[in-house]
């Protein structure tokens, strides 16, 4: 069963209190799916359809990097680690093919860190593949590999079938999980990062301009990656630090390149000027109860990991209501420290923000008569 419970915030005003704040959230876009996503607390600014499925297009490619820094990260691949092209390689990925390509020659050997450049740079089909046939032996066994990690990060609405991107009826994901897998990459690989902001790559002679081209623009952009397709439109994967904070923003569906680069601009803008942030829990301090069933006691206390901060409208924090999420009925021992609930935030019933929740304190099996008595009530009421 699972339980749900409207909690105060520590901030001194009431969780359920709604007062519309329209005004303040009210961002129109033209792009079909969008989100931006405070970085540090992964609060959602401002959301679009985030959760219907999209075709990625070259965005996908940002789940092939992660794939590739955890390989360079665990040392089963290495930065000078050479990777064959494969007529594969090179016929569905390079310039033959008509896509985004590096250029590399059929039959040769790429270093695995020009390889990386090529995909982030130029968004290189020829080189996706070749990372992924270099790692996993084949595309098909590398999607798994893919597939793995992102349920591992928690992409729980992506499944990704190939490396590059390439039109697919199988490979689907969503804004949020763009966004989400955007803020995995910066906050896990922060060695392999600067490569998103790099202006061009030149390999075999030939110099490719970064595709990213709000990365000039003086608004603090330093990644990630474009995406397009002739069904899906135009897509972009964007993080900024302009105003103080970073942001992550992804926008897709767009019909022309300038139209995706306004739309990106105007969106990341008014995130980093338009919102405040609200204090919601300090350190070690108590977010709620869980009911134990059969435990020495009846409940245990549940706090979040470290400081909680939410990122708001200036002047709507009367929005927020939230509430505790979790699978009862929970059995003792519950020890110190386990992840038991999950905090979720709301403005205007527009869910911003969800935190996990962990025991603050150890809780024992009780007597038999602790036993007896949660017994009864199951019986009667259903866990409460």
């Amino acid at each position: 069963m699972r339980i749900i419970m409207a909690i105060f915030f520590a901030a001194g005003f009431w969780a359920t209190s709604l007062v519309p704040v329209s005004a303040q959230l009210d961002f129109a876009t033209k792009a079909k799916f969008a989100i931006l996503m405070d970085h540090e607390s992964g609060t959602v600014l401002f959301q679009k359809d985030a959760d219907l499925p999209l075709e990625p297009a070259s965005m996908a490619k940002l789940m092939t990097l992660a794939v590739v820094f955890d390989q360079l990260r665990t040392g089963r691949i290495s930065l000078d680690d050479e990777f064959f092209i494969s007529e594969f390689a090179w016929r569905e990925g390079g310039a033959a093919s008509g896509g985004s390509t590096m250029f590399a020659e059929l039959g040769s050997k790429v270093p695995v860190a020009d390889l990386i450049r090529s995909v982030i740079i130029q968004s290189g089909n020829d080189a996706s593949i070749a990372l992924a046939e270099g790692i996993a032996g084949s595309e098909q066994t590398f999607a798994l590999v893919m597939n793995e990690m992102a349920d591992e990060i928690g992409l729980t609405n992506s499944n990704f079938t190939n490396s590059t991107g390439l039109p697919d009826p199988d490979l689907r994901t969503t804004a949020r999980d763009l966004a989400l897998l955007a803020r995995y990459l910066i906050n896990n690989y922060p060695e392999y990062y600067p490569i998103f902001s790099e202006p061009d790559f030149l390999w075999n002679g030939i110099r490719q301009s970064n595709r990213n081209v709000l990365l000039d623009d003086g608004i603090g952009v330093d990644g990630l990656k474009t995406g397009h397709t002739e069904a899906a439109g135009y897509g972009i994967v964007i993080s900024t630090t302009e105003g103080g904070r970073r942001l992550i923003a992804v926008l897709h569906g767009f019909d022309t390149l300038r139209e995706r680069a306004e739309e990106a601009r105007k969106l990341i803008t008014w995130g980093s000027r338009a919102f405040e942030q609200v204090p919601a829990f300090t350190q070690s301090s108590v977010v709620g109860y869980a009911n134990i069933y059969g435990g020495a006691q009846p409940s245990v206390a549940l706090e979040a990991e470290g400081e909680l901060y939410l990122y708001l409208p200036r002047g709507a924090r009367r929005c927020l209501s939230a509430n505790i999420v979790y699978q009862a009925p929970i059995r003792p021992p519950v020890l110190a420290g386990d992840k038991i609930a999950e905090l979720r935030v709301y403005c205007n019933d527009q869910l911003i923000q969800s935190a996990p929740l962990y025991a603050a304190e150890t809780v024992e099996e009780g007597d038999l008569m602790r036993q007896a008595i949660d017994a009864l009530k199951e019986l009667a009421l259903g866990w409460l």
